[in-house]
């Protein structure tokens, strides 16, 4: 059967145990899914049940089916990394055997000592740390002296955060662009990315104004083979920023779950062949990276609530992937991302039911499938599941 369009939708931070290498990055014992239904008490995800979530990993009240409504399979992640940026990539058909460089004492003194030349004011902070808590440590002196907050966390990100009354978001927008011109070579940055925030009772909030400034793809992903053999490939929430806007032929920026699910069931509306490529960021952004595990699980809940309406959005040559591209253990010590496998679930009409398609070796099997179904330009590396999963002509 024909696929027409692709609903890629990444839960991001949701994964689903460790990697056989979590060792490695401090990770050992994580699993998103499985700690938070555990010190949740269970979780409620009757329709990523039906899909098969429970088969991927123990999830109290996610139980195992026997039949799902479509395909299942869990994905392991060959890139060198485990952020957000490097993820995409790699769901895109593009890994990473290098990793992008972290800065755990800091960044070098050169570095901040050539973007503060550049920004024309000295900075603070400079040292890893979660943005909440560096935010209401030196939010004050901030305030006081007029010097944007700079930090980076476990992956390779240089944020810069400024409360919107001192420094306005625009220049702090125009400080980033600088950053990001400046930080190339061996400090070529996954992301730098703007940390507006505001004060809120007595406490510092973020603000949903927030950007990002993407390293670009190495090499050209499946989203410019789509792009380039004239199908439609429309990013909703951050993807636009994770691939620096290459190979979009349109984008909703937009960072709310039911907004971003909003916008996929209003593009789904009208008539195209191509991929709707959807980040939900809530999930790492709002609950992993702050150790909420309640927060986090209702999160997801919330999001099943909406699968429903995601299916009658759906026409018969419509497939849809619900994927990740990292965890984000809530409940683990660390506040960062986690190594782990992530979930792989597929239905549509086209798809097959009760498919198993076991363990994927890499998340560019993705990309594979996606140059498989539309027959485009297909990626460096991955192996499609179309044949597995897909119902024959």
């Amino acid at each position: 059967m024909r696929i027409d369009r692709v609903f890629l939708i990444v839960l991001d931070g949701v994964g689903v145990g460790e990697l056989p290498d979590a060792a490695d990055f401090g990770d050992v014992g994580s699993n998103s899914l499985g700690q938070t239904a555990r010190v949740l008490g269970g979780l409620r995800l009757p329709q990523l049940g039906a899909m098969g979530l429970g088969n991927l990993t123990t999830i109290d009240g996610v139980p195992p089916r026997s039949a799902t409504l479509g395909a299942f399979g869990k994905m392991a992640e060959r890139s060198a990394g485990k952020c957000s940026t490097v993820g995409h990539w790699e769901i895109a058909g593009v890994t990473s055997p290098v990793p992008l460089p972290v800065y755990p004492e800091g960044f070098p003194a050169e570095v901040i000592a050539t973007f503060e030349g550049a920004i024309g004011r000295a900075t603070l902070g400079n040292r890893i740390a979660s943005g909440t808590v560096i935010i209401g440590e030196l939010g004050d002196e901030h305030v006081r002296t007029g010097r944007p907050i700079v930090y980076t966390s476990a992956d390779s990100v240089f944020q810069v955060a400024a409360h919107e009354s001192v420094i306005p978001v625009e220049e702090l927008y125009r400080m980033c662009e600088i950053a990001r011109e400046q930080l190339v070579g061996p400090h070529a940055v996954g992301r730098v990315i703007a940390r507006p925030f505001v004060d809120d009772g007595g406490a510092y909030l973020r603000t949903a104004r927030r950007r990002d400034w993407s390293l670009p793809p190495p090499r050209p992903t499946i989203l410019d083979s789509l792009s380039t053999a004239g199908l439609e490939v429309i990013g909703v929430g951050k993807i636009d920023d994770l691939f620096a806007r290459q190979g979009l032929t349109g984008s909703h920026h937009t960072l709310d779950t039911h907004e971003c699910v909003d916008a996929l069931i209003g593009i789904s509306r009208r008539e195209f062949r191509g991929l709707v490529f959807v980040n939900l960021i809530e999930f790492d952004m709002l609950y992993g990276h702050r150790n909420d595990p309640r927060g986090y699980g209702a999160a997801l809940e919330e999001f099943d609530t909406r699968i429903p309406d995601i299916a009658a959005a759906m026409a018969t040559s419509d497939m849809l992937m619900v994927i990740s591209d990292h965890g984000n253990d809530p409940v683990a010590p660390s506040t960062d991302h986690s190594r782990e496998y992530v979930p792989l679930l597929v239905r549509g009409a086209a798809v097959r039911p009760s498919v198993d398609l076991g363990t994927r070796e890499t998340f560019a099997d993705v990309a594979a499938t996606l140059a498989d179904v539309f027959d485009a330009e297909p990626p460096e590396s991955g192996q499609s599941f179309a044949e597995q999963a897909l119902r024959r002509p």
